[in-house]
């Protein structure tokens, strides 16, 4: 088994970092040697507790534009691995800027592996070619999807592989029901419909769309709460534009549309409990990890139409699917929930047996095989190699 480090460029409740940290446990759990590299404040760490070896690298100072906090990322970050990469012959990383960061260390001892979980909309030249760079410099791309393998072999002519996500099933089964109403009372919605969205406020979430869904509904008097929020890039411009709709949609900050943000991981199953519907309008998602994550709790979900979900989630029978950016058909789907508590219980049911087909245990299994390959590869051309001097 050949030494692995799952490189991530945060330590905060982003998708690409809980999927690094489930990842990087279930391989430990398996006995097998890895570590997780990150960018963060060292005496703060992760999040949650790490049930596997990691290491939090320091992270630059605040930079005032985006393109200088990522190449200054990156830098720190390829810093922090130089000591490192000599124990980890294979460097994982998991987005645009461990990438770059470990093809910056990379020499003949390590092979690079960057698992692309979506691609950022940059409009900045040099991030844009920097996003590139970081799918075309690995030595191998992995993919959650097929219908992002689709896109990087149309688009970067990248021949990528698909391992899938997991999801501990059992955690949001496990939810305190006490906690849970505690939430909902704490959020408004004791006696009102209680929608969920995670993920925060931001163009990719579709949160202005979701806001004039949620607006046709006000006969319902339902409670919205949008639980996340943290992001490496600034979408404070977008939030203020959401905000400016809520006093002509007839809703009000607080009451109608509540923001707990980032909420103690401990909690998070006590939210998705607590809802009655989960709403994901999401214009671009590389799975939707937290999309099993609601399944999991018996949360009904409702979400954008999108390749990527059509791949495991059957239309009317696993979730309710709508186009993308249409707030009139997203709430119509909201109200079908609400509305008919045996197409919600039928939801529920289906939902539950989706996570069940996806365990972080068998994502680690198909990891566990690449990484193998790979170190029989290197092996072979190493040999190769020898053989000819």
């Amino acid at each position: 088994m050949t030494p692995t480090a799952l490189l991530t460029y945060s330590v905060k409740p982003r998708g690409g970092v809980v999927h690094t940290l489930h990842l990087a446990e279930a391989l430990h759990a398996a006995g097998y040697p890895v570590r997780v590299v990150a960018l963060g404040e060292p005496a703060e760490g992760f999040y949650r507790p790490v049930r596997a070896p990691c290491t939090v690298v320091p992270a630059p100072p605040p930079a005032p534009t985006l393109e200088e906090r990522v190449f200054a990322s990156v830098d720190a970050l390829a810093r922090g691995l130089a000591g490192l990469a000599g124990r980890y012959p294979i460097l994982h990383a998991q987005d645009c800027i461990s990438a770059r960061a470990a093809c910056l260390v990379r020499d003949g001892a390590h092979t690079v592996v960057r698992t692309v979980h979506h691609v950022d909309d940059f409009t900045s030249q040099a991030l844009i070619d920097c996003q590139r760079q970081a799918i075309l410099e690995p030595d191998t791309v992995l993919v959650v999807s097929e219908a992002w393998r689709r896109i990087l072999r149309e688009e970067y002519g990248i021949r990528a592989t698909v391992v899938h996500n997991g999801v501990d099933s059992g955690r949001f089964q496990r939810a305190s029901r006490r906690l849970a109403a505690a939430v909902r009372e704490g959020a408004g919605a004791a006696g009102r419909p209680f929608i969920l969205t995670v993920g925060g406020i931001e163009p990719r979430k579709g949160s202005d769309t979701l806001v004039r869904a949620i607006a046709l509904l006000r006969a319902r008097d339902p409670v919205l709460a949008v639980v996340g929020g943290h992001s490496f890039q600034d979408y404070r411009a977008f939030r203020e534009g959401v905000f400016s709709l809520l006093p002509g949609l007839g809703l009000e900050l607080g009451r109608d549309v509540v923001l707990p943000g980032t909420v103690a991981d401990a909690e998070l199953p006590a939210w998705f409990a607590a809802a009655d519907v989960f709403a994901f309008p999401s214009t671009k998602e590389g799975w939707g990890l937290v999309v099993l994550e609601a399944m999991s709790a018996g949360l009904p979900v409702v979400a954008s139409d999108l390749p990527v979900f059509r791949e495991y989630l059957r239309p009317r029978r696993d979730a309710l699917l709508v186009p993308q950016g249409d707030p009139e058909a997203l709430a119509g789907a909201l109200a079908s929930v609400l509305d008919d508590p045996d197409l919600a219980e039928g939801l529920r049911a289906a939902g539950r047996a989706v996570a069940a087909r996806f365990t972080w245990g068998a994502s680690a299994a198909e990891h566990q095989a690449i990484y193998a390959a790979l170190d029989q590869g290197s092996h072979q051309q190493a040999g190769s190699h020898r053989g000819g001097t």
